[in-house]
């Protein structure tokens, strides 16, 4: 099913080049999203990079699992002109792809959402996936002084670590709130102005914690758990702010002005993270290592 073509209804043609298997496809392939159950056979992705007929390098999104029709990992997909980015030259078609909406979402969570300053300080929970990679350089870039990234794995710590986190914080499953918030506060330097937190929980928990008074959390998953042990008191005591980010939020114009500006860094060597390229012959064994989580990097489908 993964690998047949998809020929074009009332979109644009595109030539697949990379499609990554995200959560979100995971989800929606589930049967059990939100979304409902989707038609089947359908191809899943729901983004990819590739080219179009005339030559040009595109980004892509689609519905699929979300809306009947197919997506991105076949060797042919079809797409609403809204939904095609051009890319700059140079982008690297796997890597543009691994970023893709993961990317996205760290961009507007730190920037839209988050309103992050030049010279403040900023933690990324669980900086070792592709969010997490990406938020640690997207702060340095947008000015954060210093990053801290808090990570599971001693592989997911490496990997925030090699993104440029300032200092790197390991989470525990033995954690309380208490005592992962007595790790956390070391690693600061200062201040802590801003937390970008895709995974909810004791993490996020912990991290209000340590923000400074007026400090900002911005939330845009639940990895962790779906709710967090975290009281009115700190809240109130801190006047602190909890936001909540999704990519859904965006017009499909922001989201290509996003998705440029992520892609311009990445051709230019500011903004990469780990991914592993899987020829598309072999995505239902890429698919089942992304579904089990014994993938060590995040899986990108090559179809050419």
């Amino acid at each position: 099913m993964l690998d047949r073509d998809v020929s074009t209804v009332d979109g644009v043609r595109v030539a697949v080049t990379a499609a990554p298997i995200t959560p979100l496809d995971l989800f929606c392939a589930s049967g059990t999203s939100y979304f409902g159950a989707p038609a089947v056979p359908y191809v899943p992705g729901v983004q990819g990079v590739g080219t179009l007929d005339d030559g040009t390098p595109v980004w892509f999104a689609t519905d699929a699992g979300m809306r009947a029709g197919d997506g991105s990992m076949a060797e042919y997909a079809s797409a609403d002109p809204s939904d095609l980015v051009a890319l700059p030259d140079g982008a690297e078609p796997a890597l543009v792809a691994a970023l893709g909406l993961s990317a996205v979402a760290a961009w507007q969570s730190l920037t839209s959402c988050g309103d992050l300053h030049h010279g403040e300080q900023v933690l990324v929970l669980g900086g070792g996936g592709i969010v997490g990679q990406a938020a640690i350089q997207i702060a340095r870039l947008l000015g954060a002084r210093r990053v801290v990234a808090a990570c599971r794995s001693a592989a997911a710590r490496s990997r925030a670590s090699s993104s440029g986190a300032d200092a790197v914080v390991p989470l525990r499953d033995d954690d309380t709130v208490a005592s992962l918030a007595a790790r956390l506060r070391p690693a600061l330097d200062g201040p802590l102005d801003l937390v970008l937190d895709p995974l909810f929980g004791i993490p996020a928990a912990a991290a209000l914690q340590v923000l400074r008074p007026g400090g900002r959390l911005v939330n845009l998953g639940g990895s962790a758990s779906p709710t967090a042990p975290f009281d009115s008191a700190t809240l109130r005591s801190g006047s602190l702010r909890i936001l909540g980010y999704t990519n859904t939020s965006l017009t499909k114009p922001e989201r290509a002005e996003t998705m440029r500006t992520i892609a311009g860094h990445a051709a230019a060597g500011r903004l990469t993270v780990s991914y592993e390229a899987v020829p598309l012959d072999e995505a239902p064994a890429a698919w089942t290592a992304q579904a089990a989580g014994t993938a060590t990097a995040r899986q990108v489908l090559l179809a050419r």
